[in-house]
């Protein structure tokens, strides 16, 4: 199949897996950056900058440029400038995180938030996580960038900030308002970012629960790649389907 579109895709899954790009992958980039479609590669790890990610793609081969890189971070913070402009947070999270809420003129204090913000990183503390059980306690609004409960590394999985999230909810009775896929929130600060349309935009992805509904719920024609987690058994599970079902994006040559 051919698509005539402007592309939403995920990244990994779709263009990666671990550290390593999936086959036609990176023709699959230069194909559209030779077209008249925008794009943007999308995802729900808040860990990392757009400008991290891009040079992490490019070291492996993939020549993709942080403007054509979307993360829930990004989208998060745009929520946040947008409920409450020029607000304030206590965070957990990493640079990728970090920069995108004080790019939109936020002050990130502990000092009566307006709201706590959780998003992924590699070293969570209890004492963090004690301050913001204490602050959502009392009275800051609960917000998370993505609703994922683990993560893939090289040694296996990790838990996400769904996960954590959970932790607090027990501890608070609060629960957090994900802005990451499956919200189709996410999708439509992405569409705006792009500056299309959904109905003129595709969304590409290897997950039927995050990447595909967040596709459907927005209005956007959507592809399922098998290069991820979805088997073909599982799509069945699913009161939804994808448009297209491709075994890899290098298919969509």
């Amino acid at each position: 199949m051919k698509l005539n579109k402007h592309i939403i895709t995920d990244m990994d899954g779709v263009l990666i897996t671990g550290n390593v790009p999936v086959p036609g992958a990176a023709e699959f980039i230069e194909q559209i950056e030779a077209s008249d479609f925008k794009y943007l590669v999308l995802t729900n790890n808040s860990t990392y900058t757009p400008r991290d990610l891009s040079h992490r793609l490019q070291s492996i081969g993939l020549n993709i440029s942080q403007d054509h890189i979307f993360t829930s971070a990004m989208a998060t913070a745009r929520f946040l400038q947008q409920q409450r402009p020029d607000g304030t947070a206590f965070v957990i999270g990493e640079s990728g995180l970090t920069e995108a809420i004080h790019e939109v003129g936020y002050v990130i204090t502990d000092i009566k938030p307006d709201y706590v913000v959780l998003g992924e990183t590699p070293t969570y503390s209890y004492d963090m996580l004690t301050k913001a059980v204490r602050l959502i306690d009392g009275g800051a609004r609960f917000i998370a960038t993505n609703p994922d409960v683990s993560g893939p590394t090289e040694s296996g999985i990790v838990p996400g900030c769904g996960a954590t999230a959970a932790l607090i909810q027990s501890a608070t009775g609060k629960a957090p308002f994900f802005v990451g896929k499956p919200n189709p929130l996410m999708m439509r600060s992405a569409l705006d970012y792009l500056d299309v349309h959904s109905r003129n935009a595709v969304m590409i992805g290897d997950r039927m629960d995050t990447d595909i509904i967040a596709g459907v719920e927005s209005g956007m024609e959507t592809v399922l790649v098998y290069t991820g987690v979805t088997r073909p058994e599982m799509i069945e599970q699913y009161p939804y389907r994808p448009n297209h079902v491709v075994k890899s994006i290098a298919e969509l040559l």
